[in-house]
This record gives structure tokens, C-alpha cells and sequence, in this order.
């Protein structure tokens, strides 16, 4: 059903976001966009609106608020002073719709290059103008006031600027970091995470429900099919509808082995850029073994497309038990030699204990979500604090960091794992038989046989591919503990097949925003690892 969001004035802004997190106990800010009113049939007040995305401290709760932007040259109160996670949310918003936020310390672009002219995601702005870079940023902007705040001198003593990627080997994609040193020590850092901007949120208002999930794949596409799920169950949620039992089941067992599948990319990358080319292939093989079972069900390595609003394309295979037992024994056997390696190994201890150290409290000022957020010992994950598809009946605990550095966000992913096998071993036996899609005509395609043979099957599939899955008309914030933390979905239907809206809540676009901030004052060498202890995927960083 549509969230309920609270309607305030923009001179009320400041002080009710306080309010909110002071005493309220909304202490995380999981999103801020904007909302173009210009298409819409009954437009509010003002052509543009904010809207403000929080998590109360249990984790249970969200609020969300929404403000009607007058002007938006004139914009809106920066709220960066209350959450360090506003910084590059508002640069986004500013970005992609043109609103000023007043009091924002370095408001310039963020997924768009310097150059770009216009707002993308602006109702009015023509999709196919081309926007080319010719020129790219020194990012000294952003750099000069940080040693000014240090107090160091680019003129005096050794200090030396440098920059780290994107023409690295372990830089993640286009990821480009301007650090400051001092002999190898990182004194000041900023990051620009690059321009591939794909458009999907853009690519979204232009496609009917089903068709937008492909584009879903190519989020994390280290675990598409948890993208896959997280949007269905968003609109699913929306519609007031539940899956059969045995689809829920599927959407388990698919997803916990896509959480394996991302982790074991994040380690084996990981452990390869500290040396650990043995752990690498240890970790590497078995997800190939995954990708196998994956191909062999969705007939995609790794964008699978698998899921359907209401359901999914179709059932398990025969046989799909046994190889997939054999692709759990692989797992667990790459894990296990590749920690044998590792977990007594005083090298990979000493480069990674202690280093880049990220609190509890920053971890929830930086909005970190996830494997992330756990390892700083905040005992979040959505699969407890806000059960569905039935986690709350499966034997499995909740992975808890005490530290918070690069070992603790990379052996929480290891301990991860075994708990997303024993959930899948747990499934496996439980599954039953029956419906995997809901019985209604108005969401789900009839029958091959029925299309060929009938007027009215031909029809129905006919409507459903023109016009799409009719979404009843309202706002909703869905979330979904993927692979790398709260995948959100914030949907604007205007009660047709098409949303009106689509804004993704995606985990690494705010990890890589505190990155610059957590590498200071450690070595070039650390910087690299922590990058890679992050898990940053491109796709769904920039969109």
C-alpha cells in the first residue's frame, strides 16, 4: 500500500528534520529526491517536490517527508549539517533536477559531467540531446578547502597531490580519487566516481513495470536477481499482493545464492589486490559453479531477468536439487581453504586490522547499510528487523563486526555466506509444490496455449505487453536487504502501467561517499584495500 508521507513547508525544513532525528530517533537518512510535477494530471502547488527518506534507530520504522519547492533556484535548507549522507544525496538532487540547497558546502554535479547542460531527470529535458565531456575536473575545488582546513600548504613542505585511478587495476570501474600525501600517508582526499550514467531512473518513465526489470539486472550485476526481486517486490507491495508459497521459496533460494555469489566477487577481488591470487580461484570457481545453476534456470549467466511482478518466468528445472547441493559443496569448500589461508596469516591480519577504522555512530551518520554497517557492529539487516518472505522462520543469525575496519567488513562477508547457505539448505528441503506466479490475468501473461487458442488469451497477453501491469496510483518507499545492504525503491504510479517515477536507494553510492573521508590519515597501499573492503559496484553507484 502507498506510504504516507508528511507534508511540511520548506521554511520548516531545518528544524523538523532535527526534530526528527533528535528526538524522534530518526538518526538515519536513507534518501533524498525530487519529484517533477510537470506531467502530472493534478499537479501540486509547485512544480517540484522533495522528498526525504529516514529510518527510525530500531530500524522498523521509516518517515518520510515532502516538501513543495517554491523556487528552486532559490531551493531549499541543506540539511548536511545534521547527516554527513545529505552531502551527496542533495548533489544529486541538484544534479539531476536543478534545486539549490541552501548552506550545501560544495553543491556541483555528481553523476553528470561538469559540462553537462540541464537536468536529466526534469520532466522537459529532451533524452536524445547529447552531452559529450571534452574537458575533465581537477577536483581541485574540492580539494583546496580540505587543506585549508588542515592547515597544509600545497607550496610548502613534501605534500604532493596524485591521483588514484581510474586507470588502476583496483579502482572499481571509473572510480578516480584525488589524495593529498605526505610521504605514502593520505592527508586529504576527494572522489568522483566517474560518468557512466545510464539513465535507468530516467529509462524507467518510459517503460511499462515488466520491462523495466532487465534494466534492474544492471544494478548490481554481481547479484541481479536480488535487483530483480527488490523491484518486484516494491511494486508488488504497492499492488497488495502476495506471492504463492513456492514463489516466495524460489525467490529465496535465487536470492541468498546471488548475496554468495556478490560476496565471493567482493572477497576474491579483494584478497587479489592485497596478493592472495590462491584465495582468488578458491573463491572465483564456485561462482562460476553458481553462474552455471543460474544459466541453466534463467538462461542468463548474469543478468537474468528472472523475476516478473508477481512472480517469474517460470519454475525450477528438473534436477535443479542436486546441482544446486553441488554448488553449495563447492562454496563451502572454497571457503574453507581460502580462510585456512588467511585467517591465521599474519600479513593479511596486519594489512587489514585497524585500518581505515569506521565507528558505529559515523557508520549511521554516513548511512552505511549492510555487510558495511554490521561490521561496525550495528545489528541491522532488514531479514530481522523488518521480516519477509518468511525469514523469521528460517535458523540463521545476523553477522556482527566489533571494529569496524577493512577485516571487519571483509570477514563478515566470509561468516555471511555460511549463513545464506544454511538458509538455502533450509529452503531446499521446505520448498512445496504448487503456483509459482498469482492467479490474476491482470498481472500475470496466460498461458502460451491459451494466447494460440482463444481470442480472449490473445487479447489479455496483447494488453499486458502494450499497456503493462496497472500499479494503483500512490508513492511507495520499498526496501530489501541485498547483497551490499537497503536496496531501495521509491515508485511514483500515476495509475497506469508506467510508473511516473522511479528512484533507486542504492548502497554504494553512499559507501563511496564516506570513502574519501574513512582513507585519511592511512597509506596508499591501506586506501586500495579499503575501496575493495567497501564492495562498490559501479552500476549501481552511478545508475
Amino acid at each position: 500500500m502507498p506510504n504516507t508521507a508528511i507534508v511540511i513547508e520548506s521554511s520548516e525544513l531545518l528544524q523538523t528534520i532535527t526534530h526528527a532525528k533528535n528526538s524522534l530517533g530518526f538518526t538515519l537518512l536513507l534518501d533524498i529526491t525530487a519529484i517533477d510535477n510537470l506531467n502530472k494530471t493534478h499537479p501540486s502547488s509547485t512544480r517540484f517536490e522533495l522528498v526525504y527518506i529516514l529510518r527510525h534507530a530500531d530500524f522498523k520504522e521509516t518517515l518520510i517527508y515532502k516538501v513543495a519547492v517554491a523556487d528552486e533556484t532559490v531551493g531549499v535548507q541543506s540539511i548536511s549539517s545534521l547527516f554527513s549522507s545529505a552531502d551527496w544525496a542533495e548533489r544529486e538532487v541538484y544534479d539531476q533536477y536543478g534545486i539549490n540547497f541552501i548552506n550545501h558546502p560544495m553543491l556541483k554535479r555528481v553523476l553528470n559531467h561538469m559540462q553537462f547542460e540541464g537536468h536529466p531527470l526534469r520532466k522537459d529535458y529532451e533524452i536524445t540531446k547529447g552531452q559529450y565531456c571534452t574537458n575533465a575536473q581537477d577536483l581541485m575545488d574540492e580539494m583546496k578547502p580540505l587543506l585549508k582546513k588542515r592547515n597544509l600548504d600545497l607550496n610548502k613542505g613534501d605534500l604532493m597531490v596524485v591521483n588514484l585511478g581510474p586507470s588502476h587495476p583496483a579502482s572499481h570501474g571509473t572510480i578516480r580519487t584525488l589524495v593529498a600525501l605526505e610521504g605514502e600517508t593520505i592527508v586529504a582526499a576527494a572522489t568522483e566516481i566517474g560518468y557512466l550514467h545510464r539513465g535507468f531512473e530516467k529509462s524507467c518513465e518510459n517503460h511499462n513495470y515488466n520491462q523495466i526489470i532487465p534494466y534492474t539486472d544492471r544494478l548490481n550485476y554481481c547479484s541481479a536477481v536480488m535487483n530483480n526481486i527488490a523491484f518486484a517486490k516494491t511494486v508488488e507491495d504497492m499492488m497488495d499482493i502476495t506471492l504463492p508459497e513456492r514463489g516466495i521459496y524460489i525467490r529465496i533460494i535465487v536470492g541468498e545464492l546471488s548475496r554468495v555469489i556478490d560476496h565471493l566477487v567482493c572477497l576474491a577481488a579483494g584478497l587479489l589486490d592485497m596478493g592472495g591470487q590462491t584465495n582468488y580461484w578458491y573463491l572465483y570457481n564456485p561462482r562460476d559453479n553458481a553462474y552455471d545453476f543460474l544459466s541453466k534456470l534463467t538462461g542468463a549467466r548474469l543478468t537474468n531477468s528472472y523475476m516478473r511482478i508477481g512472480g517469474m518466468t517460470h519454475d525450477l528445472y528438473d534436477g535443479w536439487e542436486a546441482d544446486l547441493r553441488d554448488v553449495l559443496t563447492k562454496i563451502d569448500f572454497g571457503i574453507t581453504e581460502s580462510l585456512k589461508m588467511i585467517a591465521h596469516n599474519r600479513i593479511f591480519n596486519d594489512r587489514l586490522q585497524n585500518i581505515s577504522v569506521v565507528s558505529a555512530k559515523q557508520a549511521i551518520d554516513y548511512c552505511f547499510t549492510g555487510p558495511n554497517l554490521r561490521a561496525s557492529g550495528v545489528a541491522y539487516d532488514l531479514r530481522f528487523a523488518k521480516p519477509y518472505y518468511g525469514y523469521e522462520t528460517f535458523d540463521f543469525d545476523m553477522v556482527i563486526g566489533s571494529v569496524g575496519d577493512t577485516y571487519d567488513r571483509m570477514m563478515v562477508r566470509f561468516d555471511e555466506m555460511n549463513e545464506s547457505l544454511k538458509i538455502i539448505r533450509q529452503a531446499i528441503k521446505r520448498i512445496p509444490d504448487g503456483e509459482i506466479n498469482v492467479n490474476d490475468k491482470r498481472i500475470i501473461m496466460p498461458a502460451k496455449s491459451s494466447v494460440y487458442g482463444g481470442i480472449e488469451g490473445m487479447m489479455n497477453h496483447f494488453m499486458l505487453v502494450i499497456e503493462g501491469v496497472k500499479v494503483p496510483k500512490g508513492e511507495y518507499y520499498g526496501a530489501f536487504e541485498a547483497a551490499n545492504g537497503e536496496l531501495g525503491f521509491y515508485i511514483v504510479s500515476d495509475g497506469s502501467g508506467t510508473p511516473y517515477k522511479v528512484k533507486v536507494r542504492p548502497p554504494s553510492f553512499y559507501h563511496i561517499a564516506a570513502y574519501p573521508k574513512i582513507i585519511e590519515n592511512y597509506q596508499v597501499a591501506d586506501a586500495i584495500l579499503t575501496l575493495g573492503s567497501l564492495n562498490i559496484i559501479a552500476g549501481e553507484m552511478d545508475r
